[in-house]
């Protein structure tokens, strides 16, 4: 248990790698190497706009890298996780590994009168 001057460990996660759609861009890229836009679209269920957002975030804080090029006929961008998104990534799902584990054990949910 921490004191009142501990601080929680949620409040050390990093508010960039956190959200959802920038966790799961950073979790394709560290296990695909790199991923076209097209790619990250669909794996994420994200429209072009709220993808490009969230990739511009994750470049400005140096976690991603982009590469324009073209297959032909189409111009297309490809992201590639940085050793700097690597580790930021590591050390936030260290972070949710000591928040699970100081969880207390929870049983299956309750059902009728234990529920009251």
């Amino acid at each position: 248990m921490s004191s009142a001057s501990d601080p929680h460990p949620l409040s050390q996660l990093d508010e960039t790698v956190h959200q959802r759609a920038r966790l799961g861009i950073l979790a394709i890229l560290v296990e695909t190497r790199d991923a076209d836009f097209t790619y990250l679209k669909r794996a994420l269920q994200l429209t072009d706009g709220n993808l490009g957002r969230h990739l511009e975030v994750l470049v400005t804080s140096g976690y991603v890298d982009l590469r324009k090029g073209s297959d032909g006929r189409r111009s297309r961008t490809w992201a590639r996780i940085t050793p700097r998104g690597k580790q930021a990534l590591l050390v936030e799902v260290e972070l949710l590994r000591g928040l699970l584990a100081s969880l207390p054990t929870v049983g299956p949910p309750a059902t009728g009168d234990e529920a009251r």
